[in-house]
Order: structure tokens, then C-alpha cells, then sequence
């Protein structure tokens, strides 16, 4: 495992991190199979979990406070999110502060956490959703600036909505966010255009999620896919949306180098880039652990095969199924 600087927070952290919201949102779970596969990944290295109040109210923080318990000896950093007080995720043009994070909810929604987690101080607080026009509002800023000096929580982030990487520049700009959480991968590339160079600028850390698109970047969804009907996947990959990542996904099959597969070298192209700290895929079996790990060991892409790859960049917009 390699591990990189945190921007200014300083913290050394693993470049594959663990992403915690299949453990309590998804079909399929088998609560042993995912205390082996979290154990294994600490075994493996992993030091950064990201987990959310939102992620089954509570029960993936909850997963989370047991890791913590069976690995004392463990530098573990936590990483979770309050959710906006409206419950509507992404964010909306419209949506106001009071309506999404107010003073009293971003209180409130800490306490709940640092209780779930069992821990005294939060290693990074994320908004779980995020409008860049509640830049300038000192009500939030207080509120961070606050939360920062009683050790409730160490660092601030943001969770950006999905595909909307400059909804967050001005936020950014105001010295008082440490983190970002952005959607970035093989097929959304938009990241580096102006977010990530002023993250460097700023000495920001970024968190990659959404390394596989969902699914579709692993190669193993196909045009007859489909998702239990309480399974969030139902909502995203709606048949529009299914047919063209099969589509996108299988014009990547040829360009996998061998000995690697899609998911391998959907990490790699995320880790080839100085500007991402940590990458957070959905784990919930021990196979998928050691094979996300591997990735992790300082190998990143060819030159080569970054260029052909920055051919395949699928600018999107919102929708009402991209929450």
C-alpha cells in the first residue's frame, strides 16, 4: 500500500481508501462477509474510510465504530457526512441554506455522528450535498470555524454533486474547506479542467468516488442488467442509462492491458493522477479487497494509455435519475 499527504491537513493516507455506502444502502449484504472484508482491507493497509448519517441512518458509522473498536492499535482516519436537512440528494438551483445546513442541523447532525462512530473528534466532516451560491454565508462558516476549536470535528470537506465539479470553486476559496469528494474516473474526466488545479493551488485533499461509474466501469454490466427494486442501482441505471455505459464501457475492453482487468485499470488511470489522495470504491467481499488493494502499489497507467483513455471522457449533465 502507498499512501499520500492529505493536503493540509497533513495526514498520511492510503491511496485506496473505502467506501462505505453499499454496506448499509445495498441489496446483498452479509454482515460477516463485510466485517472480514473491512478487516481485511486494515490488514491490507487501508487507513481512510468515507462513510454518511445518510448511509442507513447511521448503521454504516455503526459498522464503522466496531472496525474501529477491533483495530485500537490502527491510525484509522474516519470520514462522514451530515446530510442536507431537506434529505434530497443531489442539492437544487434554489435550494437554501436554511433548507439544507443550518446552523443548529450541522450541530445536530455532528453529535449524532461522533455518537454512531463512537469516537470523540471527527477526522473529516463533509457536507453531503453542496450549492457554491452558500459560499459567502458566514452562518456555515461559524458554525465549521466553531466545531473546529471545541475537537468536535479535525478537518472540513465537501461532497460534490455528482457532475457538477465547479459547483464548489468559490466555496473552496474561502480557506475553510480541507477536502473535496468528487465523482472522477476513466469516463468523468471534468475534474481536472478547474477543480483539481486549484485544489493543488489551495493544498486540498481530494477524494475520488465513484471509481467504476456505478458498475459500469468494472465490464460486468450487460444490456439485461437489472437491480432489486429497493436497491438504489434501480434508480440510477434506468434503461437509457444502462445501454449507453454498456455501450461506453465495451469501447474500453480493447485497450486493457493484459494481466489486468477493467476495474484494475479504471484505479490505475484514478491513481496515475498526482492530484487525487485517495480513491474510495464499495467493497463488500474479500476478493474485491485484495483486487482494489493490489492497485495501490504505486504502478500507475503507461503514458500511452492515459492518452487514449483521455479519449473516452463522458461529459454529462444532471438528471432527475444522477442523484
Amino acid at each position: 500500500m502507498k499512501y499520500r499527504t492529505f493536503g493540509k491537513t497533513g495526514w498520511k493516507v492510503s491511496e485506496m481508501g473505502y467506501g462505505m455506502w453499499g454496506l448499509a444502502g445495498w441489496t446483498g449484504n452479509d454482515p460477516e462477509e463485510i466485517t472480514k472484508s473491512l478487516d481485511l482491507a486494515v490488514h491490507l493497509g487501508c487507513t481512510f474510510f468515507d462513510t454518511a448519517w445518510g448511509y442507513g441512518e447511521g448503521r454504516s458509522e455503526q459498522t464503522l465504530k466496531a472496525l474501529i473498536k477491533r483495530h485500537p492499535d490502527k491510525q484509522l482516519y474516519v470520514a462522514t457526512k451530515i446530510p442536507p436537512k431537506n434529505f434530497t440528494w443531489p442539492s437544487r438551483r434554489g435550494f437554501t441554506l436554511d433548507e439544507c445546513f443550518p446552523p443548529d442541523h450541522i450541530r445536530a447532525y455532528t453529535e449524532k455522528s461522533l455518537s454512531n462512530l463512537g469516537v470523540d473528534t471527527i477526522d473529516l466532516q463533509q457536507f453531503h450535498v453542496w450549492e457554491d451560491s452558500w459560499a459567502e454565508d458566514e452562518r456555515w462558516q461559524r458554525t465549521v470555524e466553531d466545531l473546529k476549536k471545541e475537537g468536535k470535528i479535525r478537518a472540513m470537506g465537501i461532497s460534490i454533486n455528482r457532475w457538477e465539479p465547479d459547483n464548489s470553486l468559490n466555496t473552496l476559496k474561502t480557506g475553510l474547506i480541507d477536502a473535496v469528494q468528487v465523482i472522477y474516473n476513466i469516463f468523468d474526466q471534468a475534474p481536472e479542467d478547474h477543480l483539481f488545479p486549484l485544489c493543488e493551488k489551495l493544498n486540498i485533499g481530494v477524494i475520488a468516488r465513484v471509481p467504476f461509474d456505478e458498475g459500469s466501469l468494472t465490464g460486468t454490466l450487460t444490456y439485461d442488467t437489472t437491480f432489486p427494486a429497493n436497491d438504489w442501482r434501480s434508480t440510477y441505471f434506468v434503461p437509457d442509462n444502462l445501454e449507453a455505459s454498456v455501450n461506453h464501457a465495451g469501447e474500453l475492453k480493447p485497450l486493457i492491458p493484459p494481466g489486468m482487468t477493467m476495474a484494475d485499470m479504471a484505479l490505475r488511470f484514478i491513481l496515475s493522477n498526482p492530484h487525487v489522495h485517495t480513491v474510495i470504491p464499495g467493497m463488500r467481499k474479500e476478493r474485491n479487497v485484495r483486487a482494489n488493494m493490489h492497485c495501490a502499489d504505486g504502478v500507475g497507467l503507461s503514458p500511452v494509455l492515459l492518452k487514449e483513455l483521455r479519449h473516452h471522457r463522458w461529459d454529462r449533465s444532471p438528471t432527475d435519475w444522477s442523484q
